[in-house]
């Protein structure tokens, strides 16, 4: 699907012919293989398209007509972490020119990276569209939900250390703190992806941009991506803060029963030695001989167990 902006947007299947005003594409492999040659762009390029790019930081590649890069889209609420294991990404290639911008659908089984674009394609007037208030309308509506986001993963994150210092953490905290931390590395890889390119466009080496006054759109969005970055770095300090805090709430809690069992060992220890004493039968101890003996050895054992727990207790020791 392409898209001319003029006073109107003009959609065409096909590759618009000497246009006039700012072109925009939302282009299969298919498609870019056909208009390629058209595109006057390097052969290199199209084979990466064809296959999507797994990992973060692959690059922006920076031609005399154009620049390429590819981008792996990360919706911060189904990347990898705490609600799936599955990695359901979309990947799309761009190619932004003079006044023209191809986005390639490299991975997009869901259709929402091209739902986004085409929000981005009406996000201003026609006649004032622009190629660098595309790129930014395009990424805005990627970066949509993030904002929000990161603000709910910070609450849930208070929350968690809130719980050890109630002294009533889940279970499975030590997994789910694991999972957060994949979570945020991930979403972190991805703005840094995103800085890489507004880096480069910033920079303007090739001179895409008509107007360098209007490069303002670029560095806002710039320095929004930067902020975000920062924001995942707080949850991630964050984090490792709350499982310090487990950590110390362990160890606390092993310690307090390392106590009992010293208080316990403590107060039972003495009738270890009169079960020792009474166990060496010596013919002239005259308990065994007495009727009451077997009565006394149980009250003198008695009596030493409540000594021993009233010096605990009175030492606070439980």
């Amino acid at each position: 699907m392409f898209f001319e902006f003029d006073n109107t947007i003009k959609e065409s299947s096909m590759l618009p012919d000497n246009a006039k005003g700012l072109v925009a594409g939302y282009l299969s492999l298919e498609e870019l293989t056909k208009i390629a040659p058209a595109l006057k762009v390097s052969d290199s390029t199209v084979e990466a398209c064809k296959t999507a790019n797994t990992i973060f930081r692959s690059g922006v590649e920076i031609y005399d007509d154009y620049t390429f890069t590819e981008l792996k889209v990360v919706d911060p609420v189904h990347c990898n972490g705490l609600e799936t294991d599955n990695d359901d990404s979309d990947y799309v290639a761009l190619y932004i020119m003079k006044n023209a911008l191809y986005v390639v659908d490299v991975l997009d089984t869901d259709r929402s990276t091209y739902e986004k674009f085409i929000r981005a394609t009406k996000r201003f007037t026609p006649s004032t569209m622009t190629l660098e208030k595309l790129i930014y309308a395009f990424f805005d509506e990627l970066l949509s939900k993030d904002v929000s986001f990161i603000e709910r993963l910070s609450l849930e994150v208070n929350e968690m250390e809130e719980s050890i210092l109630h002294g009533k953490p889940d279970e499975d905290i030590n997994l789910t703190l694991l999972r957060l931390k994949r979570k945020l590395l991930e979403i972190r890889n991805y703005y840094e992806q995103c800085l890489d390119i507004f880096e480069v466009l910033e920079a303007d080496e090739n001179e895409l941009f008509l107007e360098t006054d209007s490069l303002m759109y670029i560095a806002n969005m710039n320095q929004r991506i930067t902020r975000l970055r920062e924001d995942v770095d707080s949850i991630n300090n964050a984090v490792v803060h709350v499982q310090d805090a487990y950590s110390a709430h362990m160890d606390a809690k092993m310690n307090n029963t390392m106590k009992y069992l010293t208080v316990l060992t403590t107060i039972f220890f003495p009738l270890t030695i009169i079960v020792g004493w009474y166990g060496m039968n010596f013919e002239s101890m005259p308990e065994f001989k007495w009727t009451f003996g077997y009565i006394y050895v149980i009250l003198l054992s008695i009596a030493v167990i409540v000594m021993f727990a009233i010096i605990a207790r009175k030492n606070k020791w439980f």
